[in-house]
């Protein structure tokens, strides 16, 4: 919790900018949790600093611009990014080997699955992008959706949370777990909404 409360500092003398600018290195792979700098941007709109849903859409944009920014890099310089020193402390050729043999295993929806799953974001947009077996537009709407899920998720408990820090402290490791469970009550919504339609368009 000592790392929330810096950042809350931080971010209630510089607002939206500061958590921007936070999200845009996670992003990048600087080790700086993006789920507590999430819960920090909904912390200080709880104390009045932010407006919590403008907090939600900074956020939301913060975190798929270093995203995009990551899959875009790996796929203007491929596997000549790999020996960028930074990138090679980040993803050494083992680790970008076990990339692959996830994308092999996992598909397209390795894209989505990635942004629950904190120390391997990075490493798979840069794959992504590297090995080009996702296109951009695909990217953008596997790596959205889950945004959309997790993004104001973590805000929101920041928000609600800002006055009950030890009740906001339990959340947060409760966190990744009610992701999980949140994630998997979304692709059951859509897959039951696609057989719904599915057996109507049959019968029609």
């Amino acid at each position: 919790m000592d790392l929330l409360e810096r950042l809350v500092t931080i971010f209630a003398h510089n607002g939206y900018i500061a958590v921007l600018i936070a999200l845009l290195l996670c992003g990048a792979g600087i080790p700086i949790p993006e789920d507590i700098t999430l819960v920090a941007g909904g912390v200080i709109a709880g104390m009045g600093y932010a407006n919590v849903h403008v907090m939600a859409v900074v956020t939301i944009a913060g975190v798929m611009i270093g995203d995009a920014a990551m899959f875009g890099l790996g796929h203007h310089f491929g596997e000549h990014m790999l020996r960028w020193r930074p990138i090679a402390l980040l993803m050494p050729p083992r680790r970008y080997a076990k990339m692959q043999e996830k994308f092999e295993r996992y598909g397209n929806r390795l894209m989505f699955f990635a942004r629950f799953l904190p120390g391997m974001r990075t490493a798979v947009y840069i794959t992504a992008g590297a090995t080009r077996r996702v296109t951009f537009t695909r990217f953008l709407m596997l790596d959205g959706l889950a945004a959309l899920i997790s993004v104001p998720f973590w805000v929101y408990l920041g928000y609600f949370g800002a006055n009950r820090r030890e009740w906001l402290g339990t959340w947060i490791r409760r966190g990744q777990s009610s992701l999980w469970v949140l994630g998997g009550l979304v692709v059951l919504g859509a897959l039951a909404l696609w057989w719904y339609r599915r057996t109507r368009k049959s019968q029609s």
